[in-house]
C-alpha cells in the first residue's frame, strides 16, 4: 500500500475572505476545522447546447482529481449559483473502489479510466498482475488520432501518467518520464521538468524529446508561441503551485492550446485533469478546494464551447475519487460564501459524479463501475 502525500500551503486564496474555527474532539482525535470562504472573483458561465446524432470523432475526459458532488456544490455555491458543468445534459455515478482496496488511489482510478481494469492502488497502466494495458490513449494513436494530456501536477503524476505509462508503481517518477519517449502522443502540458531533466541517471530526456521533433517549453506564457507540431509543455521544475500562489490561467491557456493544436480530420483523444481539487481535499481547506473547482469549470466552459462547435466531440468529466469527506454546512449562492467540513484527510469511496456532453453522450447515464467508462468510450469511438 502507498502512503499518500499531504500538501500543506497556507495562503487563503484569490481576492477572498476567509476564516475558520476548530471544533474541539476529545481524546487524540484530530482537530476538525470547519472553513467559511467567500469567493470575490466569479467567472461567467456559458450556455451551450449538446448536439445530437452525429458521429464521435474527438473524446475529451476531464478528470476533476478528487472531486465528489459536494466539491461540485461548493464551485456552484461560490460562483454564486452557477457553473459550466451544469450545461451537460447526462448525468451518471461511478463506483471507484481499486481491486485491492475498497477506498481507491488516482492510480488505480486513473488505469481504471485509460485501461478498463481495475487494479491495485499504485499501479500506473498495470492491470492488478502488474501486466501492461493498452491504453485508450495508446489505441488512439493506433487509429491515426492525435492525443494529449493537460494536468496542473507533475505530468508524471499518478492520473496523467495512467494513459501513457506502464509502471508497477505511481512512485517511479523518473521510468513514467521515459515512457514518454516511447509514445508519440501529440502534446502533453504539466509540471515535473526534474523528472526529465534532473535524473538519478544523468539522462536529459528534454534534448530526446527536442530529436524526436517536440517543441519544449519550460513557462506557460511559451505556450502561446507554439502554433504547430508536437509540444512538451513542462512548466514547473516539480509540482506546480495553487492557482492562487502563482499558477494562474495556466489551465485555461494550456487547454485552449490543447484544443488549437489536436483539431484535425482524423479527431483526437485528450485528457485534462484539475489535479488539485484533491490537494486542498488533503489539506482540509475550504478555499483551496472551491478555487481549484472553480478554476477546473473555466476550464470545462473553454471544452463545451469547442464542443458544441464542433458537434463531434464527446465530453466527459467525472472524478478519480473524492477527498477530504467534505461536507457543506453551510453557505449562501447570494454572497458565494461556502462554509465546510471535512471527516478525513484522505480519500472516501463515495460514488463520484459522471456529466456528459456531445454525440454518444447517453452511455453515461446510470451507476456502474469507474472501469466502464473507458469501455463506453471505446464504445463511443468505435474502436
Amino acid at each position: 500500500m502507498y502512503k499518500y502525500l499531504f500538501f500543506i500551503f497556507f495562503a487563503t486564496g484569490f481576492q477572498s475572505c476567509y476564516s475558520q474555527q476548530e471544533d474541539n474532539i476529545t481524546g487524540d482525535e484530530e482537530k476538525i476545522i470547519n472553513q467559511s470562504f467567500t469567493n470575490t472573483n466569479f467567472h461567467d458561465v456559458g450556455n451551450y447546447v449538446s448536439p445530437k446524432g452525429k458521429k464521435v470523432k474527438n473524446i475529451i475526459l476531464m478528470i476533476g482529481d478528487g472531486m465528489g458532488t459536494t466539491q461540485v456544490q461548493a464551485g456552484f455555491t461560490a460562483n454564486k449559483g452557477q457553473l459550466n458543468i451544469q450545461n451537460c445534459p447526462v448525468t451518471g455515478y461511478a463506483k471507484t473502489s481499486a481491486s485491492d482496496n475498497y477506498i481507491t488511489d488516482s492510480a488505480a482510478a486513473g488505469t481504471a479510466f485509460a485501461c478498463g481494469v481495475k487494479t491495485y492502488n499504485g499501479a500506473i497502466g498495470v492491470d492488478h498482475e502488474g501486466t501492461s494495458v493498452e491504453t485508450i490513449l495508446e489505441s488512439a494513436i493506433r487509429h491515426n488520432m492525435k492525443t494529449g494530456l493537460v494536468a496542473t501536477c507533475r505530468i508524471t503524476h499518478a492520473t496523467p501518467a495512467s494513459f501513457i505509462a506502464h509502471q508497477v508503481s505511481r512512485n517511479m517518477y523518473e521510468e513514467i518520464a521515459e515512457d514518454f519517449l516511447k509514445t508519440p502522443i501529440d502534446l502533453f502540458i504539466g509540471g515535473g521538468r526534474e523528472n526529465f531533466d534532473n535524473r538519478k541517471d544523468n539522462k536529459n530526456l528534454l534534448n530526446e524529446l527536442s530529436s524526436n521533433g517536440y517543441t519544449v517549453v519550460t513557462s506557460t506564457d511559451s505556450l502561446e508561441f507554439v502554433s504547430s507540431g508536437k509540444l512538451a509543455g513542462l512548466i514547473h521544475k516539480g509540482d506546480q503551485p495553487r492557482v492562487s500562489e502563482g499558477r494562474g490561467e495556466m489551465l485555461g491557456i494550456a487547454t485552449r492550446k490543447a484544443l488549437e493544436l489536436l483539431d484535425n480530420e482524423n479527431g483526437f483523444f485528450l485528457m485534462i485533469e484539475g489535479s488539485q481539487i484533491d490537494w486542498g481535499g488533503h489539506d482540509n481547506r475550504t478555499d483551496y478546494v472551491v478555487e481549484e473547482m472553480l478554476d477546473f469549470d473555466k476550464a470545462i466552459g473553454q471544452v463545451l464551447e469547442f464542443a458544441a462547435k464542433d458537434e463531434q466531440t464527446l465530453v466527459i468529466i467525472t472524478a478519480d475519487h473524492e477527498t477530504g469527506g467534505l461536507a457543506i454546512i453551510n453557505g449562501s449562492t447570494e454572497s458565494g460564501t461556502v462554509e465546510g467540513a471535512f471527516s478525513t484527510r484522505g480519500h472516501t469511496s463515495v460514488m463520484v459524479p459522471v456529466y456528459a456532453f456531445g454525440p454518444s453522450s447517453e452511455l453515461f447515464q446510470g451507476v456502474y463501475e469507474n472501469n466502464q467508462i473507458y469501455h463506453k468510450m471505446i464504445t463511443a469511438i468505435g474502436f
